[in-house]
C-alpha cells in the first residue's frame, strides 16, 4: 500500500480536509520509557523531519503513557486530539481483527522471519482496515522483539503454567493463547508489572528481551523460557484527521520519514536480539531454559488457528507466507 492508497482510504471515510502547508509540531504518544528503542527512534524521527522539511515539521514525544494507555491514545488519535502514536499491534487488534493474525502463536521461530512478516504485502494489506476501523492511518510496522515467558517459580511442563496469573497485553488474540493452556490472564499497564511481580500480585509475564532488560523483571521472575511464542509488533499511526489536512507533498515527506525509522527500529531489534539474550545470561540469579518450542504446549497452535481462522483469513495467509521462507 502506497501513500496514494492511504490518501484515498482516508478520503473514503470522510476525513479529508483542505490541505494547507503550515509549520507544525506533532504530538506523538508511546507507552514505552525514554530508554526504549522506540523512543530513541522517535527522537531521531524528529531530527529527520526537521531536516527534510527545512524546519517546518517537528515531533515532541510523550513517553511512558503520559497521555494515557494505548486505548486512550487511540481514541485521541481518532478525534484528532493526538497527532501520532507508536502503538502495539496488540492494541489495534481490538478494532481490527485481521491484525490478530500477527499474534498467531509460533508464527515464526526467529526475529529475522518476524521482520519479513511485518514487511510483507499481507501485513501491509491489513493497514488498509485502519482508517475506517480506528480513524487512523497506519504508516508502517516496527517491533519490539520476540516474546518469552518469565515466571516467579520454576516450570518443568506446560501443566505447571495452569492457573498462573500471567500479566498479558490486553488483546483478544493474546488472551486466547494464555487461556488455552490454562493460565489466568491479568492485563495491566507496563509501568505496574515490576511491582506486581515483586508483591506476588502476578506469577508470570510474557515479555521481550528489551523490556526484560530495561525493567529488570528477572529480579522477581528469575525463570525464563526462551519460547519466541509470538512476535510483538508496533504500528506507527497518524490521526486520519491530521493526515487528511496535509498536502500530498507533506504526506509523502512525513510518511517517508516515519517509514525510515520504522525500518531502522526493525533492523535494530534484528541485529541486537542475540546480544540481548547474552546479556540476560550474564545477569545474576536468572535461570534460562532454551528452545522451548510449540511442542511444549501440545496442540495449542492448531486450536488457536482454528479459533481465529473464523475471524480473519490472514491467519492462513501468514502461515502460508512463513512456510515459504
Amino acid at each position: 500500500m502506497n501513500w496514494k492508497t492511504l490518501v484515498a482510504a482516508v478520503a473514503g471515510v470522510g476525513f479529508a480536509l483542505p490541505a494547507v502547508a503550515q509549520d507544525r509540531e506533532f504530538r506523538l504518544g508511546l507507552i514505552t520509557p525514554p530508554v526504549h528503542v522506540w523512543n530513541q527512534e522517535v527522537a531521531a524521527l524528529n531530527d529527520t523531519l526537521q531536516e527534510v522539511s527545512d524546519g517546518r515539521f517537528s515531533v515532541v514525544a510523550f513517553p511512558s503513557g503520559q497521555l494515557g494507555n494505548e486505548a486512550t491514545m487511540l481514541q485521541q488519535l481518532q478525534t484528532g486530539a493526538l497527532d501520532m502514536a507508536w502503538l502495539t499491534t496488540a492494541e489495534v487488534t481490538t478494532r481490527v481483527p485481521n491484525m490478530a493474525a500477527l499474534h498467531a502463536p509460533f508464527l515464526v521461530d526467529n526475529i529475522a522471519d518476524a521482520a519479513a512478516v511485518l514487511r510483507s504485502e499481507p501485513a501491509r494489506e491489513i493497514l488498509e482496515d485502519l482508517p475506517r476501523a480506528t480513524g487512523t492511518v497506519g504508516v508502517c510496522y516496527a517491533m519490539t522483539g520476540m516474546r518469552q515467558l518469565m515466571t516467579r517459580q520454576p516450570v518443568s511442563s506446560a501443566a505447571d503454567l495452569s492457573g498462573m496469573r500471567f500479566r498479558i497485553t490486553p488483546a483478544p488474540a493474546i488472551r486466547t493463547f494464555f487461556e488455552m493452556f490454562g493460565a489466568a490472564p491479568a492485563p495491566m499497564p507496563l509501568t505496574q508489572v515490576y511491582d506486581a511481580l515483586a508483591n506476588g500480585q502476578i506469577d508470570a509475564i510474557d515479555m521481550d528481551f528489551e523490556s526484560i532488560i530495561n525493567f529488570r523483571y528477572y529480579e522477581h521472575a528469575p525463570n525464563m523460557m526462551v519460547t519466541n511464542h509470538h512476535m510483538f509488533g508496533m504500528v506507527a499511526l497518524v490521526s486520519a484527521r491530521v493526515w487528511g489536512g496535509m498536502s500530498e507533498e507533506d504526506r509523502t515527506l512525513i510518511g517517508d520519514a516515519i517509514q525510515l525509522h520504522c525500518d531502522r527500529t526493525i533492523d535494530r531489534f534484528v541485529d541486537e536480539e542475540a546480544g540481548k539474550l547474552e546479556r540476560l545470561r550474564e545477569a545474576a540469579g536468572i535461570n534460562i531454559t532454551d528452545d522451548v518450542g510449540p511442542e511444549f504446549f501440545g496442540d495449542i497452535v492448531e486450536r488457536w488457528d482454528a479459533h481465529w481462522a473464523e475471524q480473519t483469513p490472514y491467519v492462513a495467509r501468514l502461515r502460508e507466507l512463513v512456510a515459504g521462507f
